[in-house]
Parts: C-alpha cells; structure tokens; sequence
C-alpha cells in the first residue's frame, strides 16, 4: 500500500509494557504522540503529574503548552501513547476545566447560575444537591455578583469566576486551567488566585496550570514543568515548597526568587537553542 512521504505511520510503532509511575502519581502518560500537519508536536513523550499537587507548564512559545493539557483532558485526540489517572481512564475520572477565553466557555443563552450548575444535572443530581453545592461554591467565592444574570451581562473577571466555579461544581480529581488569569486586569487576577490556593488549600485537588507569565506559574506552584522547543520534551521540573497560603511577601522569599531565577535560565536555553 502506498503512504504518503514523511508522515507518520502509528501502527508500525512497537506497544511497550506500560510502566506505572512511582508513587503518589496521579496522571501517568506514557509514549505520548502526536503530529500536526505531518510534524511532530509530543513524541514518545513520559510524564508522571503528582496527586495533590498544582503543576505549571512553562515553555517557550509554540511548544504546545495548551495542546499538552488538551489531549491529557481529551479534547484534542492523541496519536499514539497511553493516560492513565491513578490507573483508571479518563471516562471513569472527573475533570475540571477551566478555559483562557471565558466569553466563548459560558453558554450565552443560559444564566450564570444555570451555567455553574451544569456538570452537576449532567451527573443526574438532584435539585437539593445542586442547591446545596451552588450554595457551598458562592461562599467560598464570595460571590457579590447576580447569578441570575446571563454571561454576556457580566464583567470579564465576573465571566472567569463563574467558569471556575463551574469546573469546580463536580468535585473534579483534576483541575485542568489554560491561562486563565491572560484577559484578566490585576485586580482580579489577585482575587482568583487566592481562590484558587484556598480551594486547592481545602480540597488538596491536582491542578494542571497553563500560564504565560513566569512569575504566576512559579507562585502557585508546586513543580512547574519547563518545556523544550518542539518537537517538545522535558527540559526540568523544579520544586518549589513554600508554605500556603502564598502572600505578596511570598515574592521576595528567597527560595521564590531562586526559583524563579532558575525557571528563567532554562527558558532562556530552550529558546536559543
């Protein structure tokens, strides 16, 4: 049979024995591929994300940072390669997912309130469950805003907190975030990442953040993930251990700034490279 020159051919890659990641793993992915336009993207790509823990992804521009969290949350189809969440499949996992462009993430024709409930009368719960996780999500979020207003009728930062809440309503294992803070002014960005510590803080959820901005994506981290150019592997995972809840003067510590000072060598190889 003839095939087409240069692209790739996935049936004729040998599967591999899948090899568990160690323990307290949440996401193992295993030969992770995928090609775009005939051009690889991830190839034979291992990762193990920690239970419990937030992730940022860091990397040079076009590495295929969003595209990583995509096809991890299945939205975008891989090519080859195996995900695993503490061994069991993404349809038998909850996920959350928060998108970069909230105006295009809330239905417009809905309320916000109807918005936020959505996942939850997915899963077929009850009116009385719906309300009492409704009203669980507007304390924590002090929400001062009507809910009873359609999307279109909200402030930006008012859209993103009730995307957040709605990924927050099932009660993910994995919350995946694509830049969410990136249409955002600073004030509210501040707001959304206290919340986003205090409910990582009470829920001890995996979160998987997507940010541009390299002192965000250390602040809230627990590891960040520098990624190479394309086709793109693992350049290092740092650590990062400061006590939560991270404050203003969590910036001038000097294992944040450390961290950060590190986070921008190796981004800066990556890129000359």
């Amino acid at each position: 049979m003839n095939r087409v020159l240069n692209a790739p051919v996935f049936a004729d890659i040998p599967k591999t024995r899948f090899v568990p990641g160690p323990p307290g793993t949440h996401i193992t992915i295993r030969g992770l591929t995928k090609y775009f336009a005939g051009w690889p993207l991830y190839e034979n790509f291992d990762l193990d994300i920690p239970k419990g823990q937030i992730v940022s992804i860091f990397g040079p521009n076009g590495c295929g940072k969003s595209t990583l969290i995509n096809l991890i949350a299945g939205l975008i189809p891989v090519d080859a390669g195996d995900i695993l969440f503490d061994g069991k499949s993404l349809k038998e996992t909850k996920i959350g997912y928060v998108f970069q462009n909230y105006r295009e993430a809330l239905f417009p024709w809905w309320r916000t309130i109807d918005n936020i409930a959505y996942p939850l009368k997915l899963m077929g719960k009850t009116k009385a469950e719906v309300d009492r996780r409704l009203e669980a999500l507007v304390d924590s979020f002090e929400v001062r805003f009507d809910l009873n207003r359609y999307p279109y009728e909200l402030s930006g930062g008012q859209q993103q907190t009730a995307s957040i809440m709605r990924a927050l309503a099932p009660e993910p294992e994995v919350l995946f975030l694509d830049e969410p803070f990136s249409a955002l002014d600073y004030e509210m960005t501040l707001f959304i990442r206290e919340k986003l510590q205090e409910v990582f803080m009470q829920t001890k959820t995996t979160m998987m953040l997507v940010s541009h901005d390299l002192e965000e994506a250390v602040y809230l981290a627990d590891q960040i993930l520098l990624l190479t150019k394309r086709p793109t592997s693992i350049a290092e995972i740092l650590h990062y251990s400061d006590s939560r809840p991270r404050t203003v003067s969590t910036l001038s510590e000097p294992s944040f700034v450390s961290t950060k000072k590190r986070s921008l060598e190796i981004f800066q190889r990556e890129v000359r490279k």
